[in-house]
């Protein structure tokens, strides 16, 4: 078994002039020094991989992705991911942490997470890998007066790209029923809340409508009650605490915010079919 952390290792971002953003482009093969991303981590930012030739194989949250060019995926920070394999992959990727977003690409990606990776077409993959190669240029240019201010907007013109592709494959908005939005609100308090906010009522009482209402949109939109959703959550983060940290089931407990230890066993065993200990001992790197 190798050597964990006591928490899950996070790839952190430069300091210094253009603090919170990184960009590059690069080829890797099997052969491929790439211990630092074959370890299971978070990122630091908001990842975003482009994926212009080749294939990657991707594990984000314990499910293997293979991402074949020309393709784009999109990470939120929250997600615990290890690339398994490069085959001739030529990659053009960038993190942008949550104080470089624009708020409205930030709020865009966290109704967006989680996504799967995504094919491109050949005029959408020649658009971003020609912005991404103009990023990368102006990243090196660290003479320039307003080097920070040309970083940042070209990244985010680079995230809005990206969102758009995804967004070109979602359900139109206009075609959103009241459900819908309401389920949407529910899954983004959720994903703020959900290690301190444990009740389907309390996320009724922040969106200002009856539980009972609350657990009609959720379930008619997801065919899951607001009580299966917050458990889903808690048991994911349990997951990639259990596999990617040193902690013990009772800090993993208390850190999602269950001071009962014996519960949080039976709520996780509940969901998961096995306990979190079994969990552990089958899934050690």
């Amino acid at each position: 078994m190798s050597k964990k952390n006591n928490d899950i290792p996070v790839i952190k971002l430069p300091d210094g002039i253009g603090e919170g953003i990184i960009i590059a482009k690069a080829s890797f093969d099997d052969s491929s020094d790439f211990k630092e991303v074959a370890r299971a981590h978070r990122d630091g930012g908001h990842s975003f991989f482009l994926q212009e030739k080749g294939v990657t194989h991707i594990e984000i949250d314990f499910q293997l992705y293979q991402v074949e060019a020309p393709a784009v995926f999109y990470m939120h920070p929250n997600q615990v991911h290890r690339v398994v394999e490069f085959n001739k992959a030529t990659i053009s990727s960038w993190i942008i942490s949550n104080e470089n977003l624009l708020p409205e690409y930030l709020h865009i990606l966290e109704e967006l997470s989680p996504v799967n990776p995504l094919p491109l077409q050949t005029e959408a993959l020649a658009i971003l890998s020609q912005t991404a190669s103009l990023c990368i240029q102006l990243s090196e240019r660290k003479h320039e007066k307003l080097y920070y201010q040309l970083l940042k907007e070209s990244c985010n013109l680079l995230v809005a790209l990206v969102a758009s592709q995804y967004l070109a494959q979602a359900k139109p908005a206009y075609n959103y029923t009241r459900f819908d939005l309401i389920t949407k609100a529910f899954k983004s308090e959720l994903e703020r809340q959900f290690t301190t906010t444990k009740s389907p009522a309390s996320y009724a009482e922040r969106l200002n409508i009856s539980t009972p209402y609350l657990n009609e949109c959720v379930k008619t939109t997801t065919g899951h009650s607001v009580s299966y959703h917050i458990q889903q959550r808690i048991v994911l983060e349990a997951k990639r605490l259990l596999h990617h940290s040193d902690k013990s089931v009772k800090e993993i407990a208390a850190d999602l915010g269950y001071e009962d230890y014996s519960y949080f066993v039976r709520l996780f065993s509940k969901s998961a079919g096995v306990t979190p200990l079994t969990f552990r001992s089958k899934n050690l790197d």
